[in-house]
């Protein structure tokens, strides 16, 4: 997935694909212990997908509580 189409996804999206890629990779990982997986890439990019989605949604709440004034600069609650 790219991240052009993360951004495009609201936070309710997000967060209902991670748990979509989440149940995804345990069924991929149980698989792939079966030796039944044939492309264990697949594994990686998930994984990776799941990180850069979780970024987005980390990086929309910081940008969030900074515009509500939460947060400085530095980071300190204020």
């Amino acid at each position: 997935m790219k991240i052009y189409e993360i951004k495009e996804m609201n936070n309710d999206e997000l967060i209902k694909r991670i748990a979509e890629e989440e149940k995804n990779i345990v069924d991929l990982r149980f698989a792939h212990q079966l030796k039944q997986l044939t492309n264990t890439t697949k594994l990686n990019i998930i994984r990776k997908d799941i990180a850069r989605m979780k970024t987005i949604l980390k990086q929309r709440e910081m940008q969030a509580d900074q515009t509500a004034g939460k947060i400085n600069i530095e980071g300190v609650k204020s």
